[in-house]
């Protein structure tokens, strides 16, 4: 990935998949570029084009939120997308300083919580989508879910794990814009850099998605999974940062009450209850 100018970046490809029509104007005819071209980005944000050119090749480094906004207005960007392309536009990453660099823990008292729950499967990832902790249940429903394996690796590589969600693609979708508005501005980050080369190298879908520069924030879902051993699951999850930790989240799941998936979810506790052990050990990120 390239850092030098990750604004411009997102603008390219935003830009790209904005049809003419979309925007109300004349589409059809010869085009040497998919989507808008930039003057009419320009035309329609109410900006030179010779400025939105600038914006482009990183040479405005210091855009007005309004600008910003007016553009994100013409590629139809949702509001995860704007404030994204608001922070690519200020965040300016601390030359040295690397969020890799370090080992993070998962405080003691959250791992005495999740491991204590029997119902919910819970564990907790950092902003590359490691998975740092986990309770059994959660480790019932998918052997990914321990410390050490990265989660959008074994879903967008592992077979077992395609096998086992019924909503494939719209988790990889879903994954990578996180992983995309994570990233923000620091595209520097070593650990960040070798993920998104690994995955860009070992996966087809992952270069897709990644390419549109799709950014959505981390939020709940409901999984949708076809488990081995007690079939088809619906579990809702919920997704909170943890206070005082470096941007880790603690991913909590739950069937709805009296449904066939809690049915379901309590005969798979029961079946990995002698399998039951610790999940403690930090993982270490290179």
């Amino acid at each position: 990935m390239h850092g030098s100018n990750a604004l411009g970046e997102f603008l390219r490809a935003r830009r790209a998949l904005v049809r003419p029509e979309d925007v109300g104007l004349p589409g059809g005819g010869l085009r040497r570029v998919p989507g808008l071209r930039r003057e009419e980005v320009a035309l329609l944000a109410g900006i030179s084009s010779d400025y939105y050119l600038r914006l482009e090749q990183g040479r405005d480094r210091n855009p007005s939120v309004q600008v910003l906004e007016a553009v994100a207005r013409v590629l139809r960007l949702d509001a995860d997308a704007t404030a994204h392309l608001v922070g690519l536009a200020r965040d300016r990453p601390v030359p040295g300083v690397s969020s890799a660099a370090r080992t993070q823990q998962v405080p003691a008292s959250l791992r005495q919580l999740i491991e204590g729950w029997p119902r919910n499967p819970a564990y907790v990832q950092n902003r590359y989508t490691d998975c740092l902790a986990a309770n059994p249940l959660a480790t019932a429903l998918t052997p990914s879910y321990r410390p050490g394996v990265n989660l959008l690796r074994a879903v967008l590589l592992d077979p077992a794990e395609r096998a086992l969600r019924r909503d494939w693609e719209d988790l990889t979708a879903e994954g990578v814009a996180a992983l995309r508005s994570e990233a923000g501005s620091d595209a520097d980050d070593p650990r960040l850099r070798d993920l998104v080369g690994e995955l860009s190298l070992r996966s087809e879908r992952f270069r897709t998605l990644w390419a549109r520069h799709e950014v959505r924030s981390r939020r709940g879902r409901v999984s949708r999974l076809t488990h081995p051993q007690v079939g088809d699951l619906d579990l809702h999850s919920t997704k909170l940062s943890v206070e005082g930790a470096d941007r880790l989240t603690l991913v909590v799941f739950h069937a709805e009450p009296g449904s066939r998936s809690a049915e379901l979810l309590d005969i798979l506790g029961s079946l990995a209850a002698p399998q039951q052990g610790g999940t403690r050990e930090p993982i270490e990120e290179q």
